[in-house]
């Protein structure tokens, strides 16, 4: 019987490998791409045209109060999200009080409201998974919310409190002027912060509402009414506009935004618009540098005074970036790829709603590769202001910004943040889809026009933030009778006393 035994076992493995190791063998093979699915070339690969922009069913109205209300219903999850914006921004602080706007953007939430402390309004949001925030940016200030459908009620009545009755207590104030002097000191940590942040004075002057930073002297300037203040000039609900997008019933909700914010008393003075901060270039051309001996490579930027999106050029100014930035942009292939220059490369027109923004080039590169670098860039500017560019290079930009500009539109969120936006800036309500009509019908000639046009290089004010003694060739090899002037970046003290 053992014989017997032993003689079966090599037949019962053949069974096993037969029933079992065979079948997931050709599973296996039946797995692998065929020989004729080789891969193509990115070139050879053809995709579906782009989907046309639909925008969601929205309502807007307008409060007896002035202010305006968008809601958007979106019912796929259980939430809900609001975002306030108000007619404000750090360009209207005063030059004394820079820094005033952004604390009181912080401290409006962190220190809770009149009838509300902040640690109670804390706690209240983290047992629900919610959120109230505020702040003020440069062109405009912000509040918002999110919650649970659930919740939604008690939510936003802690948002309507804390935007209508902020406290401003000098405990806050104090943390946030600290925090405030914290990033001041911090500020030349990072060479490409300094580069930014100095280029911008080069093109709008020190003392542009553009270009201005806050300093110790100027915080130290800012107190507790002078939150009260600012605060009481700007934010009135006939200055505001107000967007809801979630899990919620329009007519509820408007009631909802009746019931907080209806009896909210409207400002009857004439400020609503101020008057924007006038904007012109400071420096026409010249070669700067910040020297930084600790470093080893350089950060380069190059650029002059730029314009607006409302500027009827702008799709062709947009396809002109595609055409000189990304991976398959000029700067890259050239200066990057082929001459091995830079860590990194660009060169974008980078216009702004309401007043003109900048064009910059630039990048890092090594210190030894500092003036190469430079005049790599010039030249790429230079030669697409002289020359036509490719039917294959205006096909990959225009491609490129349509597929880049259809992102912005993936969720209600952003779809209604971005109707808002144009209404707060007085831009029409179908600006979305002349944009993109306009980047479709962008010809060769068209780019090589707005080159021609819009980038100046007699204008180019260059900034280099690096190490002097590395830099060899130095800066004033980049032409005949070029002085290079010395930027200061230095922090000023804080004041004795």
């Amino acid at each position: 019987m053992q014989q017997e035994s032993s003689n079966q076992r090599p037949k019962i493995l053949v069974m096993v490998f037969c029933f079992l190791v065979v079948p997931l063998l050709l599973l296996l093979l039946s797995m692998r791409p065929a020989a004729a699915d080789t891969p193509k070339h990115y070139t050879d690969l053809s995709f579906p045209p782009l989907p046309e922009i639909k925008l969601p069913d929205y309502s807007r109205f307008q409060l007896a109060n002035g202010m305006v209300v968008y809601l958007m219903e979106d019912h796929e999850l259980p939430l809900v999200g609001g975002t306030m914006l108000i007619r404000t921004g750090d360009r209207f602080e005063p030059a004394n009080q820079v820094g005033l706007a952004e604390i009181m953007g912080v401290t409006m939430r962190s220190g809770g409201s009149q009838n509300r402390s902040a640690d109670a309004i804390n706690e209240f949001l983290e047992q629900r998974a919610a959120s109230v925030e505020t702040g003020v940016g440069e062109v405009f200030g912000s509040a918002s919310f999110s919650a649970l459908t659930e919740d939604l009620g008690e939510v936003f009545d802690v948002f309507a409190d804390v935007i209508r009755n902020p406290a401003f207590p000098q405990t806050k104030l104090d943390l946030a002027k600290t925090q405030a002097q914290g990033a001041i000191a911090r500020r030349n940590d990072d060479p490409n912060s300094i580069a930014s942040r100095e280029f911008r004075k080069l093109v709008y002057g020190n003392s542009s509402p553009y270009a201005r930073t806050a300093e110790y002297s100027t915080l130290e300037n800012i107190s507790q009414p002078d939150l009260v203040n600012f605060y009481q000039q700007y934010f009135y609900p006939n200055n505001m506009l107000l967007g809801i997008v979630g899990d919620f019933d329009s007519k509820t909700m408007r009631q909802l935004i009746e019931t907080k914010l209806g009896d909210w008393k409207p400002s009857v003075e004439k400020r609503l618009v101020a008057s924007l901060p006038q904007v012109s270039q400071a420096k026409m051309g010249g070669v700067f540098l910040a020297n930084q001996p600790q470093l080893n490579q350089s950060s380069v930027q190059i650029g002059h005074l730029g314009g607006m999106v409302s500027s009827p050029d702008y799709p062709a100014l947009s396809v002109l970036n595609g055409v000189l930035n990304g991976f398959g942009g000029r700067l890259f292939n050239e200066v990057r790829s082929r001459q091995g220059l830079a860590y990194s490369v660009y060169a974008q027109w980078s216009p702004q709603y309401d007043y003109p923004g900048t064009f910059v080039g630039g990048g890092q590169t090594r210190s030894d590769a500092t003036v190469p670098f430079i005049q790599s860039v010039v030249t790429e500017i230079e030669k697409i202001r002289t020359a036509p560019i490719a039917e294959s290079e205006l096909s990959y930009a225009k491609d490129s910004v349509l597929n880049s500009f259809i992102f912005n539109f993936q969720d209600p969120n952003q779809t209604l943040a971005r109707l808002m936006r144009y209404e707060y800036f007085g831009y029409p309500s179908d600006f979305i889809f002349r944009y993109r009509r306009g980047v479709e019908a962008t010809t060769i000639a068209d780019v090589q026009r707005v080159a021609k046009k819009y980038l100046k290089p007699e204008n180019l004010v260059t900034l280099v933030v690096g190490n002097q003694a590395q830099i060899n060739p130095p800066l004033t090899s980049l032409g005949k009778d070029i002085k290079v002037t010395a930027i200061d970046v230095t922090i000023p003290p804080p004041r004795k006393g």
